[in-house]
């Protein structure tokens, strides 16, 4: 893919880039080291005031930066803007609780002087240059999520962004430039994927985090690994949202609706799947596709549009091979399954609803990366337990229940990274972010994340 600006609402290529030469590489790979030598040594309250810094001008740059978001990815101009927010509250959230979050833990009194210490502790030390290899679908947060925690915990950190998102990888290195970090400490790389591996494999790399699909993920961790070198992986999932007869089924409905065509459906978390008890059954799948089939699809320029266009070309030809497939097998949309014939230009797709899926369709078992939700219909809690961890995700979760007993037994058995009730998934600073099996491993967010680069270094201090 080239490093392109191409406006998935007309096709068109707005903006070309030529990618970093090899001298201009080694260049920004040599100031990314430089300044991790000198960032690790500053303390929390220089960081929380770079930190703060940026947030400030997000919050100015919003209206900017969400205009270039939704030209290069095509999501909803006001989804745009509340991305942009909600990356200004995480970054002040990490920078007023960092120093807290990484605080020296220490063991019991009688603990240490059981190991023959007269004192001793851990302390968290940051790893060096993070290599950061985001997707196109949340071009700001995918990135903040990993840049706040790191800069505060001392790391510096490199971006290499999807190749179709440039404009705004460029402005989040200027947006650090501006806050006044020092050169080095946030670089964005305009270079293709083939050029990851060198860079992953270069000595002053540490580590790496990478969101995206699943054989980007296999590759950088066999790379990784083979350097010995940790990362943090968070691959995609193909949600379960599960409803049974306690519902509040007008609520439940209205926010699948809201879960299934975020970002145009194509969100990680975003529920894909969804297993309704039979009791239920009708009730559900009747007005969840009359608020599916009345969602408005347009211009994402348009304040009143619901579902802007798909990121890519390829994006929405891999959508309907799924659809095709489920619809040649058996299945059957209830809503949608096609192309909009008012939109013949842009990469649009329908909000589409399918009822009657089955192991044996491809759309069972991978990832619907657009506005397509697929039903199931189960006799009770064990079958729908059954449905939702039959799948090779297991990044979150949704269920519908006031059922006290249920609730235990879906948050005990989903096979997931979270599980969320009687509401949607959402990512919050708060919260550890990641997920089990294919969905990957490590955790973004919360404590958790901050850990996550970092060295864990015991102290120990014997008698003098």
């Amino acid at each position: 893919m080239p490093i392109a600006t191409v406006d998935p609402a007309t096709g068109e290529t707005l903006k070309t880039f030529d990618p970093l030469g090899p001298e201009e590489l080694e260049r920004r790979l040599a100031a990314a080291h430089a300044a991790f030598r000198r960032h690790r040594v500053t303390d929390f309250a220089e960081r929380s005031r770079l930190l703060h810094r940026a947030a400030d001008l997000l919050d100015q740059d919003r209206d900017d930066i969400a205009r270039t978001m939704t030209t290069e990815m095509g999501k909803p101009l006001a989804a745009a803007r509340a991305e942009a927010a909600k990356c200004a509250k995480a970054m002040r959230w990490y920078a007023d609780r960092a120093e807290a979050l990484l605080a020296d833990e220490h063991p019991l009194p009688a603990d240490v002087k059981d190991s023959g210490a007269e004192q001793a502790r851990a302390v968290y030390r940051p790893l060096g240059v993070v290599l950061a290899v985001m997707p196109w679908n949340f071009p700001l947060w995918q990135v903040i999520r990993f840049a706040a925690p790191a800069l505060m915990a001392g790391n510096t950190g490199l971006l290499k962004h999807a190749s179709n998102v440039p404009q705004t990888a460029l402005y989040l290195e200027d947006l650090f430039r501006r806050a006044g970090y020092p050169e080095g400490c946030f670089q964005t790389l305009l270079i293709g994927s083939g050029a990851v591996e060198a860079v992953l494999r270069d000595r002053r790399v540490a580590a790496a985090t990478l969101t995206g699909s699943e054989p980007a993920g296999r590759s950088v961790a066999a790379i990784a690994g083979d350097e010995i070198k940790k990362t943090v992986l968070e691959l995609g999932g193909s949600d379960p949202y599960v409803v049974m007869p306690s519902a509040d089924l007008e609520r439940a409905a209205r926010t699948a609706v809201t879960a299934r065509v975020q970002n145009n459906g194509q969100s990680c978390i975003a529920a894909k799947r969804f297993i309704v008890h039979t009791d239920v059954y009708d009730a559900f799948a009747g007005r969840f596709t009359e608020l599916m089939a009345a969602l408005t699809v347009g211009d994402p320029m348009n304040e009143s549009t619901d579902v802007g266009p798909l990121a890519t070309e390829q994006g929405r030809a891999d959508l309907e091979e799924l659809v095709d497939d489920a619809l040649g097998n058996g299945a059957v949309a209830l809503c949608g399954g096609k192309r909009p014939a008012a939109l013949s230009r842009g990469w649009y797709y329908e909000p589409t609803v399918l009822a009657g899926v089955t192991p044996q369709m491809r759309i069972h078992h991978e990832e619907a990366f657009g506005p397509v939700a697929t039903l199931y219909r189960v006799r009770d809690l064990d079958e729908a337990l059954d449905v939702a961890n039959d799948s090779p995700f297991g990044l979150s979760s949704n269920v519908w229940t006031r059922d006290e007993e249920e609730q235990r037994r879906f948050a005990r058995d989903m096979g997931a990274g979270g599980v969320f009730f009687n509401g949607m998934t959402a990512s919050h600073p708060a919260f550890p972010f990641g997920g089990v099996k294919r969905s990957g491993y490590g955790r973004e967010l919360s404590g958790h994340g901050i850990r996550e680069f970092c060295n864990i270094t015991t102290v120990w201090h014997g008698a003098v």
